[in-house]
């Protein structure tokens, strides 16, 4: 399972005028085995505002009552997931829709009380990606988990999760080839504004601490340093350029490297 490649798909790949569906069917075609994480941001924004509850953010993170996971729930594992899938399929590849609950994937517990139903991943499940990958599809994961340790509620059995999070723990579990991050910035940038070709993990940690990566880049950065544990290296690149994924496999270049350095860490 050692080459696999994890590709997490923010909302810039979500457009129907994206090439990134065309390049994970062409990978697939040429016997690359890829598991694809998405997210789904703004779409919930969007439903929740529909069904008049109001979105509320803190430390970065979506506030998550029962009333806004049923929501979430609803547009992560349904709309979101299906679209994506229903893409796939309608360019010949072979992809499946699931989420972390679904075969116990992606295992749980209450990240902060404050913070309402939003979870931290405690254990992945790899028997259903690897029973997905060998027979030959494409396993599309939404970001929602079992509700598994630590319940607020008896009668809540699911977690709503950061989608970059989630890309991370399970490059790490699977010990990925690769974990791709398709963003709708350039990579990783210094306080000027610079792009970071290459960073090690202690300098990507320090950039964090620093505040020099904020807000949606925080948990992609984590991310990336917690597959670094048996993934051998993670890039954050542009989405929003043509075929940005398939130039990353074929070719590589642009975007940010995170990868452990010989001497270095």
């Amino acid at each position: 399972m050692n080459n696999v490649i994890v590709v997490k798909l923010g909302g810039a790949t979500l457009g129907g005028h994206d090439t990134t569906i065309e390049d994970i069917v062409y990978l697939q075609q040429k016997s690359k085995s890829l598991v694809v994480v998405h997210g789904g941001g703004k779409l919930i924004t969007e439903w929740l505002l529909k069904q008049g509850i109001s979105t509320r953010f803190a430390h970065g993170e979506r506030v998550t009552d029962k009333a806004a996971l049923e929501v979430i729930t609803a547009v992560l594992a349904g709309l979101v997931n299906k679209e994506i899938v229903a893409a796939i399929n309608s360019l010949g590849g072979r992809g499946v829709g699931i989420s972390g609950v679904d075969g116990a994937l992606i295992q749980g517990r209450v990240k902060d009380k404050e913070l309402g139903y939003v979870g931290a991943v405690v254990k992945v499940n790899l028997v259903l990606l690897e029973a997905l990958l060998q027979s030959g599809y494409i396993p599309v994961v939404a970001p929602i988990s079992l509700n598994t340790f630590d319940k607020l509620d008896e009668a809540i059995r699911m977690l709503n999760i950061n989608a970059d999070i989630v890309a991370g723990e399970i490059a790490a579990a699977i010990g990925a080839e690769r974990l791709i991050f398709l963003t709708d910035v350039v990579g990783v940038c210094d306080h000027s504004g610079r792009l970071i070709p290459r960073l090690s993990p202690s300098e990507a940690e320090a950039l964090i601490a620093s505040g020099a990566a904020s807000e949606g880049m925080i948990p992609k950065i984590k991310a990336c340093l917690r597959a670094l544990s048996s993934t051998l290296i993670t890039r954050i690149i542009d989405g929003r350029q043509p075929h940005a994924l398939l130039g990353e496999i074929e070719e590589g270049g642009g975007g940010t490297t995170i990868q452990r350095l010989p001497g270095v860490d």
